[in-house]
């Protein structure tokens, strides 16, 4: 049956205006929270192949024919973008080229894993602002080669100390906290994240680590199309009257350009200012940036726009080595951090699927992702329950991530009926992100995530530094009781999570999707993809993804008046049989919004005794994956 025929047979139901756009690959115009949408105006779902676009016209971020499909590769998936890329002594993924060629660079030079990171995250608060910076957060798992094991990394900054409930409360707009300005800023964690990991385990100099994003801050670099469009959707909404922020005349400085809107892509971008901020982080370490004269800058900033952080709110701050939690799936031992993160959602997933036969279901199929997206909804119950900073609350994390538990909850999954209502489980009684992975020739592996939360972050840049603050504290409840409700001192929720894999004593996958709630659910399907349908790291990431929205979280993520089952949005290379069949079974098919996340990933596999890395990189992002 032709494609165009077929769909006017679907029913009503199924044939929501979002399903027909959905079908044409065409998203919508929002953006996801940590993750960078992609923008283009719907065409129609009958339209004939006369009435598609002749040619892509000058000015337009997409060019749309959902007539035509990309060309035959002769081996692999047939949806793969690209082959992985493989090597003997050191490989890396980012979602910036530059930010990957640096860090294989580093490697060349001698460096470790962990100072191949370092650098190409520094890198990538140059060359991808949207999605990081050292006004944000950082998380990392590490496979360390001499105790042969993971050992996870937490580099989350606390709210400001002279911040009350009371005042965030009074700031607050329906119930949850705004996006933008100086009430959602946390101290920033990145840095001594960076340090502390460094004097573990780096084998460069520090200063070093900052050569090449100096050198491109003050040289400039082109913008890539996917950066240079949220730039400037980012600009316009700092611009935008009454949206909340104390001071946009920085960041309209740093990145507005000369127009004031942005980069075009390919329009070279310098960052001065990052440049300096840089040259005294290398000189002077992490004190430079948490006790010294950057300190006192963003001090004497935070006082003139009337915000909260304070100069002993950064000297206080310090990163802490954590134990990942772990689970078996089928096999394989899938790593996650706790602490503050939504980490261990992934494990729960797992172990809930764990309990249904996926192989069987078929790749791609309605089954396959209901049973998928279900899992998703008991977990994220959960979440919004439990999940927070545990220094504050007795966050019940052996029980969450058990077998037992699981298997109570995969009990409540129906395979031809979506479960409503849904709960979080009954604990016992008791007392806009980037992610970027690379792997060294002495076998260490480094898993890392690092953001400023929602798009740039809070709007605000402190007077001369180059960098935007993160609006982390936007995730903490408000709620009375509430284990993640906000308190001065305190590390809000956090939604950046590393992946990690290994199989018996070897390490096997470091590997991430980044995006706001969609992590977990994306390193969910790259699991499934692998373990139970047999695709390779490249294809894992390619596939269709789905993305569910909606629970009972009061986190302020979602949009409201969702209602009980929530939105499930599907990727427009998900087969039109199963977006048929999963809106007959009662689901909310959305728009694809470019919510799906982005994904990086480095392999370790070893060819009798050599070790050989494959590594890949997301295709709906502008980055690469290399190796040597």
């Amino acid at each position: 049956m032709r494609r165009r025929t077929f769909v006017a047979t679907l029913p009503a139901l199924a044939l929501a205006p979002s399903l027909a756009r959905a079908q044409q690959g065409t998203p919508s115009q929002s953006q996801g929270t940590e993750g960078p949408g992609q923008g283009g105006a719907p065409q129609p779902a009958t339209a004939k192949a006369g009435d598609q676009p002749k040619y892509w016209k000058p000015g337009e971020d997409r060019f749309i024919r959902p007539d035509v499909h990309a060309g035959d590769r002769p081996v692999g998936a047939s949806f793969a973008s690209r082959t992985a890329v493989y090597g003997l002594n050191g490989a890396a993924g980012t979602a910036h080229p530059l930010a990957t060629q640096a860090g294989i660079d580093m490697l060349k030079r001698g460096g470790s894993a962990v100072d191949a990171a370092i650098a190409m995250n520094a890198c990538l608060g140059l060359l991808e602002p949207t999605a990081s910076g050292i006004g944000g957060d950082v998380y990392a798992m590490i496979w360390d080669p001499r105790q042969k094991k993971v050992v996870g990394l937490a580099g989350s900054g606390a709210s400001p100390r002279g911040l009350s409930l009371e005042t965030v409360r009074g700031r607050a707009k329906n119930g949850a906290l705004p996006p933008l300005g100086a009430i959602t800023v946390s101290v920033p964690g990145t840095v001594d994240g960076w340090w502390t990991m460094h004097q573990r385990y780096g084998k460069l100099p520090w200063k070093v680590l900052f050569e090449p994003a100096i050198a491109m801050a003050e040289a400039g670099t082109p913008v890539p199309d996917i950066i240079a469009y949220y730039i400037r959707r980012s600009m316009a909404n700092f611009a935008r009257p009454g949206n909340g922020v104390e001071e946009t005349a920085n960041a309209l400085k740093t990145w507005g350009m000369a127009d004031g809107k942005g980069p075009a892509a390919g329009q070279v971008f310098r960052n001065p200012d990052l440049a300096r901020t840089y040259r005294a982080i290398a000189a002077g370490g992490r004190d430079a940036f948490y006790a010294g004269d950057l300190a006192r800058t963003m001090d004497r900033y935070f006082k003139r726009i009337g915000g909260w952080l304070r100069y002993e709110d950064l000297a206080a701050h310090r990163s802490e080595w954590i134990e990942p939690s772990h689970t078996d799936y089928r096999g394989t031992t899938v790593h996650a951090l706790g602490a503050n993160t939504q980490g261990i959602a992934t494990l729960q997933m797992l172990n809930i699927l764990e309990h249904f036969d996926l192989k069987d279901a078929g790749f791609q199929s309605p089954l396959s992702i209901h049973l998928q997206a279900e899992a998703k909804r008991l977990a994220y119950e959960d979440r919004a329950r439990f999940y927070a900073d545990p220094k504050f609350a007795d966050v019940p994390v052996d029980w969450l991530v058990s077998k037992e538990y699981a298997a109570q909850r995969a009990k409540l999954i129906r395979p031809d009926r979506i479960l409503t209502p849904v709960y979080p489980g009954q604990a016992p009684s008791r007392g806009d992100t980037t992610y970027f992975s690379c792997a060294d020739a002495d076998g260490m592996m480094v898993s890392m995530i690092q953001s400023n939360f929602r798009g740039m972050g809070s709007g605000l840049v402190a007077d001369g530094l180059g960098f935007m603050f993160q609006d982390r504290g936007q995730l903490f409840s408000l709620k009375d009781g509430h284990p993640n409700i906000y308190a001065p001192g305190k590390r809000p929720f956090q939604t950046i999570i590393p992946g990690f894999a290994t199989r018996g004593a070897d390490p096997w996958m470091s590997f991430g999707v980044m995006g706001g709630d969609m992590q977990p659910q994306g390193q969910t399907q790259i699991i499934v993809n692998r373990v139970d349908y047999g695709l390779e790291a490249q294809s894992a990431g390619d596939a269709p993804r789905w993305h569910h929205e909606g629970s009972s979280q009061s986190m302020g993520e979602d949009d409201p008046g969702l209602g009980p089952k929530g939105r499930l949005r599907l990727e427009s290379g998900v087969p039109l049989a199963t977006r048929q069949k999963l809106a007959e079974m009662g689901w909310s098919i959305g728009d694809p919004d470019g919510s799906f996340g982005r994904y990086q990933c480095v392999e370790h596999r070893m060819d009798g005794a050599t070790r050989v890395y494959g590594a890949a990189s997301e295709m709906r992002a502008d980055g690469c994956a290399l190796a040597y």
